[in-house]
């Protein structure tokens, strides 16, 4: 009975156990959702989620999902402790429009945010490119989208406003081969197919096309392949076809050629 009245006389430790108690139930109650169902229905349906915009969705909305999960239990808390939800939302909204002015560049990332799911601008597994930045999309939040650089491995958040800056790397590769003007164009033509298969032998590679003659330089002719792959890898497999382009040309015998200035003294 002690116990009892001192509960009675002590209100605000019944509403803090209370809110305590509410808290810890919601977040085991959403731990449990996001890891046990939501995982489990996931390995269920491996097919619809390996698809990237079906994935960019579901990510958005378990973000959004998380924001309004927060807001409910705050409610509940606000009215475990006689705080008078009613009246508060009608002072928010008079706040809200002053603090709106404050937060317009969260706005805009907000509104960003639906736009980029929407829209489709780039998708989750894509790589882009922002600023200095070229990365793997990793997901895509309400305020910002996390990237995963592909050079350092870093992860960066960039704010979902700056889509209009934002690129989407594409999986090509444009690859100039210069050879000597000396040299005919068949036999030119004929080492540029055997240095394409060499470098279609790589299992990363998606395809290569020759393209022809790009241009006429100073010391040499400049003949173009196009090498595609996955935009994570491009910059390894960038190099990699330079090197089976310099190995073809020396097995051919062919010196690549280089800048020369000739000097005549009188």
């Amino acid at each position: 009975m002690d116990l009892l009245e001192f509960l009675k006389d002590n209100q605000w430790i019944v509403h803090l156990l209370l809110s305590v108690i509410v808290i810890l139930f919601s977040i085991l109650f959403y731990t449990f959702f996001e890891k046990v169902i939501f995982m489990k229905f996931q390995e269920s349906h491996k097919k619809i989620f390996s698809d990237k915009r079906f994935n960019t969705y579901i990510r958005m909305i378990k973000n959004i999902s998380k924001y309004v999960f927060i807001m409910v239990v705050l409610f509940i808390v606000l009215k475990i402790n006689g705080i008078n939800i009613s009246s508060l939302l009608a002072g928010i909204g008079i706040i809200g429009i002053i603090i709106g002015f404050a937060i317009q560049d969260a706005l805009k990332d907000i509104i960003k945010g639906f736009d980029i799911v929407s829209d489709s601008y780039y998708q989750v597994g894509d790589v882009i490119h922002f600023d200095t930045i070229t990365g793997k999309v990793l997901s895509i939040g309400l305020k910002t989208t996390k990237v995963e650089d592909i050079y350092t491995l870093n992860i960066v958040s960039i704010s979902n406003r700056n889509i209009e800056q934002v690129e989407v790397v594409s999986h090509l590769i444009n690859i100039d081969i210069p050879l000597p003007y000396e040299l005919k164009l068949k036999e030119s033509e004929e080492a540029i197919q055997e240095i394409i298969s060499k470098i279609k032998k790589d299992k990363e590679i998606e395809k290569v096309e020759y393209r022809g003659v790009n241009s006429l330089a100073d010391s040499s002719i400049l003949y173009q392949i196009k090498v595609y792959c996955a935009p994570t890898i491009k910059v390894q497999k960038r190099r990699d076809a330079l090197r089976c382009i310099v190995e073809g040309l020396e097995e051919k015998g062919i010196s690549i050629p280089y800048t020369q200035i000739d000097i005549h003294n009188k």
